[in-house]
């Protein structure tokens, strides 16, 4: 069930209500001129600060995740390319065998069609 006086306040009011509340130097004034307690200006005040504090915190705790997974990455890029390395190592060995099989040391010559 929700709670019926958060809807007695549009959010853009409440929005626009914190702002004036962080320029202003006379609290219960802003809370007169606006219409509201000057309690529920300071609790907006308290609950906004709150909900930055957990954006902030979330945001460190996306980036950390995000740096570990690029450094994850590029681990595995790293493992990639050595294995690559590896694998032309080998084949290149192969191909060296092949040449010395043949014979003649040239590449075995292979006819094309049409000719």
């Amino acid at each position: 069930m929700t709670n019926p006086k958060l809807w007695r306040y549009p959010e853009a009011f409440r929005v626009r209500a914190i702002d004036q509340f962080n320029r202003c130097e006379n609290v219960g004034l802003l809370a007169k001129e606006l219409g509201i307690p000057r309690q529920t200006l300071y609790r907006w005040h308290e609950q906004n600060e709150r909900a930055k504090f957990v954006e902030e915190v979330e945001e460190k705790s996306r980036e950390s995740r995000l740096r570990k997974e690029i450094g994850d990455l590029k681990r595995l890029v790293a493992e990639q390319a050595l294995e690559v390395d590896f694998f032309k190592g080998a084949l290149q060995n192969i191909e060296a065998r092949h040449r010395e099989s043949s014979g003649s040391g040239e590449p075995a010559s292979t006819t094309t069609s049409g000719t």
